[in-house]
């Protein structure tokens, strides 16, 4: 069974910065493509980033490219994601998530992970 465990969330104004990290257990980390969803009140879940099992490939919502940056430390299994230029529209439950089929390209799609963390609060005022 792998845990994931986000933290990094709070309370910020508009404009400022949060990183969020996640940290898995288990040996088999490096060998799964990571992500990073949201779910604000009364919505749906969404994609937010996504990042291959080495790092090299990235990919990002729209409505976060250019703001935000994901990123994976394997020798600590854990996984990042660099929040700048915050908006009151990012307000939201941020979830990482592992991918279910080890050795994947990047995933978007919530059925194709099968781990989630339980959920770190980001909230930005204006």
């Amino acid at each position: 069974q792998v845990q994931l465990v986000e933290s990094g969330g709070g309370l910020v104004q508009a404009g400022g910065s949060l990183r969020l990290s996640c940290a898995s257990s288990g040996r088999t980390f490096s060998s799964f493509a990571m992500g990073w969803f949201r779910q604000a009140p009364g919505k749906a879940r969404e994609f937010v980033a996504g990042i291959s099992m080495g790092g090299g490939s990235t990919h990002y919502a729209d409505s976060v490219k250019r703001r935000f940056t994901i990123s994976r430390d394997n020798a600590k299994n854990t996984v990042y994601l660099q929040m700048n230029s915050l908006k009151p529209e990012d307000t939201a439950v941020y979830y990482c998530a592992r991918a279910r089929r080890p050795y994947s390209d990047p995933v978007r799609r919530a059925s194709e992970f099968e781990y989630w963390g339980q959920g770190t609060q980001v909230t930005v005022s204006s």
